[in-house]
């Protein structure tokens, strides 16, 4: 039948059998493979995959069994075949962890499929650590130290692929940390090998900070887990996934260890740049910038050391065991001349900015350093970095400038007075700096400022036309013999009374606070704290309003309606009555957290500005000089 069959019968035939594959439909995926020549072994897309190969990829383990079963056990060869890419049907296997069993049939088959390799140089065993399946990993793992015992051959064929990146390289790409520590720790030899772009794998670890984060806040679900972590977390998939994450984090904490340990990669340092020829701003005279000086630095994967790598991604668990461990790591630099505390700021990693300034020596060796372009620590907080993160934070500019301009004030406190005054190779110091790479969002910031005034003066208007009017029409209406209101011996009258004298008396404050927002300089400085505080207590007396006029409308509510004898229906007009005050008050309980935090730091600030410090050069007074800077460590970062 077959040798009768036209081009146009076989791409029919073709059709049919993707079909079927895409379906499920073993039976006639089967049936079709039989009236084939070439069988299982069948060509069906532009890429040169087989039916085996789509099959074992799309895990259909059963499927594979009876394909390889049409084919004749004493041709090993014909198993052999490659698709376009050089994969073989064990690399397709290799993808996933539900067709160990036709990877065993495989290689019992065609045991020369384990060290064929793909286009790529990849071996099966290397393509299941890409894809981070542990099972067929493990599985074919002991067919390799089976077939091929270590001390008679050299098993870097079947860890590391043409462009030398390795099997732990991968494993850490895959986020499958149980496994790449697993690696780490059986083949030790892979630790300090590099890949095609010289990273190491604690290189390449120290760009993921999000993985050492296990990404779970619910604290019911992990007293749930804590409780009976085996039979509850197989029947929540939420505590299931919690789980999962969890491993995955304490894996990577564990790796990072490891890799710290062994991986001598974090010795490697620039070398220091010239830290003698300073210039330093002439008193009365013009600086002349350069037209050449950079402003903005997009980050681009570079081979740093890990330190330095670990600083730039934010990833702290990184930066603390690599201090813990080897404390003089430190002072070391990256091509651009800049230390970790240069970096920190430049990146707002926050926490390991807080990490390096509490070590008291270092940071009175590292304060006053500047990099190859002769920027000091104070420079780099005007110099922006175009980071995929940054660009998603939504926060306003307004406040995105109060931040900048908080740590500005913070770096300026640590520093030396020659740091101050240090000029880059522009001929910038760091305050010109920090104002002209600011501009645009000073004038971002007044634009925004400006239009949340104006809005809020709007809506502070209303609210006080609302309850202006209200004071005149209260609920019951007056006696009409002596003008007194008919209910105002109710006690509710009392509190729908003070609710709307309190909405008035708020609304019209806010009003005035927000006046002088409009009327303000708008300089750079007033960006800091006095708009910012202006704006707070504004939108705080002017929610504080809203919340009254709502209390008013509530307690109207029940001396118009309630009844002295529905008991429960009394109780269910409570409920309906302060719904929009409950739900007011949730929608913005956080930001009176916020706004608490801020005034604790403000108040522990204050505290230590007025008490006595001693001599600003002694030990004593680095610790007292660090610890008010501190205070400010949330609001000063982004």
């Amino acid at each position: 039948m077959a040798d009768n069959m036209t081009p146009t019968d076989y791409r029919k035939i073709n059709a049919s059998l993707y079909d079927a594959l895409s379906e499920g439909d073993d039976n006639k995926v089967c049936h079709i493979c039989k009236t084939l020549p070439d069988g299982p072994l069948r060509k069906l897309t532009i890429h040169d995959d087989t039916v085996l190969h789509i099959a074992s990829y799309h895990k259909r383990n059963k499927l594979v069994l009876q394909l390889l079963g049409m084919l004749p056990e004493d041709q090993p060869n014909i198993l052999t075949v490659k698709n376009e890419a050089g994969k073989t049907i064990l690399h397709s296997t290799a993808t996933n962890n539900d067709t160990v069993e036709a990877a065993v049939e495989m290689l019992r088959r065609a045991p020369s499929l384990l060290a064929m390799t793909d286009n790529l140089g990849e071996t099966p065993l290397f393509r299941a650590a890409r894809y981070g399946k542990s099972k067929i990993f493990y599985f074919l793992q002991a067919e390799m130290n089976r077939r091929f015992p270590a001390k008679a051959t050299d098993l870097m064929d079947f860890l590391q692929r043409n462009n030398k990146a390795t099997i732990l390289h991968v494993a850490i790409h895959s986020e499958n940390f149980p496994l790449a520590l697993d690696i780490a720790k059986t083949y030790p030899r892979l630790i300090g090998e590099e890949d095609g772009d010289g990273m190491t794998a604690l290189q390449l670890l120290a760009c993921k900070p999000s993985v050492f984060n296990n990404g779970f806040e619910a604290n019911f679900f992990k007293l749930i887990y804590l409780i009976n972590p085996k039979e509850r977390a197989s029947r929540v998939p939420i505590l299931k996934k919690f789980k999962k994450q969890k491993l995955k984090s304490e894996s990577a904490k564990e790796l990072a260890t490891l890799l710290i340990e062994n991986d001598t990669s974090w010795e490697e340092s620039e070398p220091m740049p010239n830290q003698n020829r300073t210039k330093l701003h002439k008193y009365g005279g013009d600086i002349m910038p350069s037209q050449n000086h950079s402003l903005e630095i997009i980050i681009a994967p570079t081979p740093d050391s890990p330190l330095i790598l670990a600083t730039k991604s934010g990833c702290t668990e990184i930066v603390k065991k690599i201090l813990q461990m080897y404390p003089q790591a430190v002072e070391h630099i990256d091509k651009d001349g800049r230390d970790i505390l240069h970096v920190a700021i430049q990146y707002r990693r926050k926490e390991i900015y807080n990490l390096v300034v509490n070590m008291k020596y270092s940071l009175r060796r590292l304060r006053g350093k500047i990099d190859k372009q002769g920027n000091s620590i104070m420079h780099m907080v005007g110099i922006k970095v175009k980071d995929p993160k940054a660009e998603q934070d939504n926060r306003s500019p307004a406040f995105v400038l109060r931040d900048d301009l908080l740590l500005f004030s913070r770096v300026k406190d640590i520093c030396t007075i020659q740091a101050t005054l240090q000029v880059n190779e522009g001929g910038v110091t760091a305050e010109q700096l920090f104002i002209e790479s600011n501009a645009r969002l000073q004038v971002d910031a007044k634009e925004w400022m400006k239009s949340t005034a104006e809005h809020c003066s709007i809506v502070a208007v209303l609210i006080a036309t609302v309850a202006f009017a209200a004071a005149y029409t209260v609920p019951g209406g007056p006696n009409q013999n002596t003008g007194y209101p008919l209910l105002k011996s109710k006690p509710f009258f009392i509190v729908f009374a003070l609710a709307d004298a309190l909405s008035l008396a708020c609304s019209l404050t806010s009003v005035i606070i927000f006046l002088s927002i409009l009327t303000s300089s708008f300089r750079l400085n007033d960006f800091q704290h006095s708009l910012h505080n202006k704006l707070f207590i504004g939108l705080t007396v002017l929610i504080l309003s809203v919340s009254m006029m709502m209390i008013a409308f509530a307690a109207t509510l029940i001396l118009t309606i309630s009844s002295e004898q529905g008991h429960w229906k009394n109780i269910m007009l409570y409920m309906i009555s302060f719904f929009p005050v409950t739900v007011f008050v949730c929608s913005y309980i956080h930001l009176y957290k916020l706004l608490i935090e801020a005034f604790l730091r403000r108040l522990k600030k204050a505290i230590a500005a007025i008490l006595p410090t001693p001599d600003v050069d002694s030990p004593q007074a680095m610790h007292h000089h660090i610890q008010p800077s501190q205070a400010t460590n949330t609001s000063s970062f982004v």
